[in-house]
């Protein structure tokens, strides 16, 4: 039997460091003859990182940009800032600007994005780099460095054993294939329009969102409407749902709620861990949910594993419908509601199943709702890995309303839901055009005119 340390994302192991390879041997790729190949060094107006002491961390001031939010292309927002006193300072190597191209140096490594026009300051393990005007497009060098070829070259030259990391010594001897500008222009803005709409879907999702958790939380943690019809005001509904409330207040194990209702679980609107694979009934393809790759109500990737060679934590069967919870750190946030049938998740997953259809979107609500994030955080324990049981999950304590009440807001949010998973579809397809795309640009296998009738023809 498996420990919970082993069952969830595993271990941090060693690994033996290969010795630094040069790029053609770092990947199968050939690029066209009529490109230039130079060092990254030498092809950079500007390589800029941090020196100096630590700067007074302050709750307000200039976002100091970290490595752990610089994800998947993308800046989320930072939490972390400095006074703008010691901005300067901090930055004494050079300022970075808009355009620059911002690479993790270690944990993870080769992590890639693009900084807008705000004024920002790096942390350890970031670099900014600005391609030399005429010789690198900026938008060009984050597709490159993002591209596979160049990720592997960025492992051969790492080193470490637990935590690999490159230093800045051996980033600057990449080898770069570099087309001419015009083309770098081009590919770039190819590329730049499938992650302008990856993006666009992104906004829209945090939108749908905002407004469902907005309208869980007025009718089922404040309670909106009964507080306004006990005080004599207009909740603000149609007649129909005002009447699916009450107008007064009882106490309970939860405080006061809503007359009528009573104090629950999770449990009571959702199986737990349902059905699992044992390894005699494993597919023989398995599309595998990972926590790492489950980020606050985002399923970023599915990899596919053949059977004998998926992970051993690879058991829990996901359907259409389920909420995963990350029950290893949960406060990183590894929860999805799952829209498609065929996925296999982690055993580092809580799978959540709606007893009955019309509890989907209550169960999903509820149990990623951010205070029941942060407690289920508060209560994990294990030094390096704190997780919690399964149990504590279905464990966390709702209202029970009448089922008029949730199945009124299983209809009033569906919607918003499903078309946040045809986004969510839709930006994984995207995002696999973008990647062939790219690697087919750079390899020569595609010419930039076919591959702009394609991305026209993909959005």
């Amino acid at each position: 039997m498996t420990s919970e340390r082993e069952q969830v994302e595993g271990a941090q192991q060693e690994e033996v460091q290969p010795e630094p390879m040069s790029l053609a041997m770092a990947s199968d790729v050939i690029f066209p003859s009529d490109w230039q190949h130079c060092s990254l060094e030498d092809a950079m107006d500007a390589i800029i990182d941090y020196r100096g002491k630590s700067p007074t961390k302050t709750s307000s001031g200039i976002p100091l940009i970290t490595a752990r939010v610089v994800k998947d292309g993308r800046i989320l927002t930072p939490d972390e800032f400095i006074a703008p006193e010691e901005y300067e300072e901090w930055m004494r190597r050079g300022l970075p600007h808009a355009g620059d191209v911002l690479i993790t140096t270690e944990a993870p490594l080769g992590e890639v994005a693009q900084l807008d026009g705000r004024k920002v300051a790096l942390a350890q393990r970031l670099i900014a780099l600005r391609g030399k005007p005429g010789v690198m497009d900026n938008t060009f060098l984050k597709f490159l460095l993002k591209s596979q070829p160049i990720q592997d070259a960025l492992k051969a030259r790492s080193t470490g054993t637990t935590v690999s990391g490159i230093r800045q010594s051996e980033l600057r001897k990449i080898q770069l294939p570099i087309p001419t500008i015009e083309e770098q222009h081009a590919i770039a803005h190819i590329l730049g329009t499938l992650d302008d709409k990856i993006e666009l879907n992104r906004k829209m999702n945090g939108t749908l969102e905002a407004m469902a958790r907005a309208l869980f939380k007025s009718w089922f943690v404040d309670f909106d409407p009964v507080h306004a019809k006990a005080e004599g005001r207009d909740p603000g509904l149609p007649a129909h749902l005002a009447a699916l409330f009450p107008d007064s207040f009882e106490d309970s194990e939860l405080g006061e709620i809503p007359t009528g209702w009573s104090a629950g679980s999770l449990a009571d609107f959702a199986l737990l861990n349902s059905e699992s694979w044992t390894k005699s009934t494993r597919p023989r393809i398995i599309q595998y949910v990972d926590l790492g790759n489950t980020k606050w109500g985002r399923i970023d990737s599915i990899t596919q594993y053949a059977s004998n060679d998926a992970p051993n934590r690879a058991q829990r069967i996901l359907r259409g419908g389920d909420t995963i919870v990350g029950t290893v750190r949960p406060g990183n946030g590894s929860y999805a509601l799952v829209t498609e049938d065929g996925l296999t998740g982690s055993t580092g997953f809580a799978v959540l199943r709606p007893q009955i259809p019309e509890y989907q979107e209550y169960v999903y609500l509820a149990a990623t709702a951010r205070d029941n994030i942060y407690a289920l955080a508060h209560l994990a324990d294990g030094g390096a890995y704190p997780a919690i049981r399964p149990e504590v999950v279905t464990a966390t304590r709702v209202v029970r309303p009448p089922h008029e009440v949730v199945e009124r807001i299983s209809k009033s949010v569906g919607t918003s839901l499903a078309k946040m998973a045809f986004n969510e579809r839709e930006s994984r397809t995207l995002t696999a055009i973008r990647d062939s795309l790219l690697l087919k640009l750079i390899s020569g296998d595609l010419r930039v005119g076919k591959a702009a009738e394609l991305v026209e023809a993909a959005i």
